[in-house]
């Protein structure tokens, strides 16, 4: 195989998996969430020097702030093996029993959205992480026996995006931690911004970095996103990657100056025009729109909410001052 094959083959491996590309592969690569790196560390390091697998982690917050990544992170920093699954991918006991046989001593299980879990399967998670014994139930009615099988010494990661969806039994035999992961600064956001740009290869101006980063919702997944959609527009147009092609390629996307896409604007203009800035209920809201009330209310409301553009009232919600302004409305926020 030549050389631009070879190249052209790596290229081809970047582009189908551009995002595990861009994953930080070193704890100093990590950017933000200083408090959890600090604690992991500890935790991490007095693991090691006992020569014992750390104990369990939950790791939950909104999508794309990093649960996933730190989780890669631990299993590089202990020189473990990896196993990844998710919450609606183990449908039966024995899928869950399957996974955890096939484990070896040190392994770290991965599972992604594990609200997710049947309770049923929880029940048997129990043992397995707190005396690391698997009970399994052979055949039915009165000829029906139990078989304990012994686990090898693992460590279960876990991420979710709604926490209060875990049961409390469940949530407390985390005994490695429970670790929310915070929105970022635009400050981190840039910062990642400058690392995925370096490592794509995009030449960037410093303003650019800027115009992207306050618009990314705090968020690193859509920062990348944007980085990528922004160097998708500026190769088009033979252009270097600046501010103004930024804003015209977010503009494309229908992204304004506040991240907001055209879907939270729309959520605005509606309680706005059509019911007069509100209060309003929010399954009157989703039928205007015609949405699920769950998309309204835990994909958009809470940057919505976040930026201070909409409030949660007990007689419904309210479009504030600030969303006035933002979409050059006349008129005030109505006071209850």
């Amino acid at each position: 195989m030549s050389r631009t094959q070879n190249k052209d083959k790596g290229s081809e491996k970047e582009a189908n998996f551009l995002d595990t590309t861009l994953r930080p592969s070193r704890w100093d690569e990590y950017i933000g969430q200083k408090n959890i790196k600090d604690n992991l560390h500890i935790l991490l390091t007095a693991a090691k020097e006992r020569n014992h697998p750390p104990e369990h982690i939950l790791f939950y917050g909104p999508p794309g702030l990093g649960k996933t990544t730190l989780a890669h992170l631990i299993a590089k920093e202990t020189g473990a093996q990896m196993k990844v699954t998710s919450g609606p991918a183990i449908l039966k006991v024995g899928d869950l029993a399957s996974v955890l046989t096939n484990l070896s001593a040190g392994d770290i299980l991965f599972i992604d959205e594990i609200h997710r879990l049947n309770k049923a399967i929880e029940e048997v998670l129990y043992p397995a992480m707190e005396t690391g014994t698997l009970d399994i139930i052979i055949g039915k009615g009165p000829s029906a026996r139990t078989i304990q099988l012994d686990l090898p010494p693992f460590t279960l990661i876990a991420a979710t995006t709604r926490i209060a969806m875990i049961s409390a039994p469940l949530r407390s035999r985390f005994s490695g931690g429970v670790f929310k992961l915070d929105f970022y600064t635009d400050a981190e956001i840039a910062e990642i911004i400058k690392r995925s740009a370096k490592i794509l290869d995009i030449e960037i101006l410093p303003d650019a970095v800027t115009e992207i980063a306050v618009r990314s919702r705090f968020t690193p997944r859509t920062a990348n996103y944007h980085l990528k959609r922004c160097r998708d527009y500026a190769q088009i147009n033979k252009s270097p990657l600046t501010k103004d092609v930024v804003e015209k390629a977010l503009a494309m996307l229908g992204v304004d100056t506040a991240g907001l896409t055209s879907a939270d604007r729309e959520i605005l203009k509606t309680i706005i025009s059509k019911f007069g800035g509100g209060p309003v209920g929010l399954n009157t809201i989703a039928a205007a729109l015609s949405e699920e009330q769950a998309t309204v209310e835990e994909v958009y409301e809470p940057y919505l909410i976040q930026l201070g553009l909409l409030e949660r009232t007990p007689r419904g919600r309210i479009a504030t001052d600030k969303a006035y302004s933002h979409l050059g409305e006349k008129g005030a926020a109505r006071l209850l």
